[in-house]
């Protein structure tokens, strides 16, 4: 009688799914704790009547779009479509870039000044944060021109160093000196991205150093540049003068806040400089272990970005240290268990490399954000991924999960096929042996043997 088939329940469901299930657990524990998070975090959304319920909803809508993002990227089998898209990867960074950095403003598409900086691209009413997209862009072109270089599927030019110089230094070194201009901190988060991308790919001591080289010449001649301009009204690369103030500042606003008279420019002026940082920290404390509880967050009334920049410390007032390093334990699951699935990739340096760096991009942003939050180095304005509010950088970060749990999929297969292909502990011809040995113990343990030993004149 043909078995009967199991009756389809929610864990049979669970188990229909394919790659790495820990993963999934992973990004469906990170958007629920966006969606609660979202409901408190800041009143800085509320906007043209708007309730917390409507905030709710709408972060609701970008989770199930991101959701839906990963679960067509992880139904697509053939690796060859990921290849085939990452090396476009370049031209799309440097074509957003171009875009953001010549300050386009078109009817379709247009460059947004926010806070005095160049970061995001309106494209048919559409935000797109365009240092997010790079990110992932630019580890999916390294792992494919890093594969392609080692499989010689490269041809032109001939010479290998100056396949590399196409291929690796000027993309390296065009995409961070583009970046500049819009943030300092991208450009030396996504500079430190693809070098350690191009150093996991395989790259020499010789690679290594004419990228580490040719990075900081950059620096040094945009820095001359910001110099010899800063007196004019509109100086080059006006952003390094920003990330010099940020990291040699020495004023003290504390002192200042405290000895300028209250209501003063002075006052004003050192409160405006501390409120985030101090804010931030004041969270942290006021967490404590258990947190103060859902929705009862006061320091959101303080930090303008709380949802966005600061939405670790948010959840360590409201959910303690608990939530804290219940959200730490999940980036680190994440990494570890990257590298699990980048080691069962095979021999696919495409794939290996892609899982890695996307892990590492996603876990380096985790914790550089919540360095941040701990008033741990400056201010950089990297968000929590899949986490903090934004659009755009949620679905950039569903799409770097979607392909991780593509590629996992594939190395699950993988490890399935290696061990019905491996040898059996017990060969078959043993068998006999085997249980003969088994009738031995069996008659050692009802006293047959002792009884053929003491017959056969063995002192026992």
């Amino acid at each position: 009688m043909a078995a009967k088939e199991k009756k389809r329940t929610f864990w049979n469901f669970a188990d229909s799914f394919e790659g790495d299930k820990v993963v999934w657990i992973i990004v469906l524990l990170l958007v629920l704790i966006s969606i609660v998070c979202m409901f408190s975090s800041s009143s800085r959304l509320l906007r043209d009547g708007m309730t917390r319920l409507d905030l709710v909803k709408s972060q609701l809508l970008v989770v199930l779009a991101g959701l839906g993002v990963i679960i067509v990227l992880y139904n697509i089998k053939n690796i060859g479509f990921f290849r085939w898209f990452s090396k476009w990867g370049f031209l799309l960074s440097f074509v957003l870039l171009g875009l953001l950095d010549a300050h386009v403003s078109l009817p379709f598409i247009k460059a947004v000044n926010i806070n005095n900086a160049w970061r995001i691209l309106t494209i048919a009413g559409f935000q797109v944060h365009v240092f997010e997209v790079v990110k992932v862009a630019m580890v999916l072109y390294l792992a494919w021109a890093m594969d392609a270089l080692k499989q010689g599927k490269i041809r032109w030019p001939e010479q290998l160093f100056w396949k590399k110089a196409c291929y690796l230094y000027l993309p390296f070194l065009l995409i961070f000196v583009m970046i500049i201009p819009g943030s300092n901190s991208s450009a030396l988060i996504i500079g430190l991205l693809m070098y350690v991308m191009i150093l996991l790919g395989g790259g020499n001591f010789k690679d290594m150093a004419i990228l580490g080289a040719a990075g900081i010449a950059a620096i040094a001649i945009i820095f001359g540049l910001y110099s010899a301009t800063k007196s004019k009204e509109h100086p080059w690369f006006e952003r390094i003068g920003t990330g010099i103030s940020r990291v040699f500042e020495d004023k003290d606003w504390e002192r200042q806040a405290v000895d300028s008279p209250r209501g003063t420019i002075a006052w004003q002026e050192a409160i405006d400089a501390i409120r985030q940082p101090y804010s931030a920290k004041i969270a942290v404390k006021q967490g404590g272990l258990l947190g103060k509880g859902p929705g009862q967050s006061t320091q959101r009334y303080v930090v303008p970005d709380m949802s966005e920049d600061y939405m670790y410390s948010f959840i360590i007032e409201e959910y303690g240290l608990v939530g804290g390093l219940m959200v730490i334990f999940l980036y680190v699951s994440l990494l570890a268990r990257g590298s699990i699935i980048a080691r069962n990739c095979g021999n696919d340096h495409y794939a290996k490399l892609t899982v890695a760096g996307l892990c590492l991009l996603i876990t380096g942003q985790a914790f550089l954000h919540m360095f941040v939050n701990a008033d741990i180095g400056p201010m950089t304005g990297q968000t929590l991924p899949l986490i903090s509010h934004g659009t755009s950088a949620f679905l950039c970060f569903s799409v770097a999960f979607g392909i991780i749990l593509s590629f996992s999929r594939i190395a699950t297969r993988r490890i399935e096929r290696e061990t019905r292909a491996a040898a059996p502990l017990v060969e078959m011809h043993e068998t006999a042996a085997v249980e003969d040995r088994l009738g031995d113990l069996d008659a050692f343990e009802s006293g047959q043997i002792e009884n053929d030993l003491t017959d056969n004149g063995y002192d026992l």
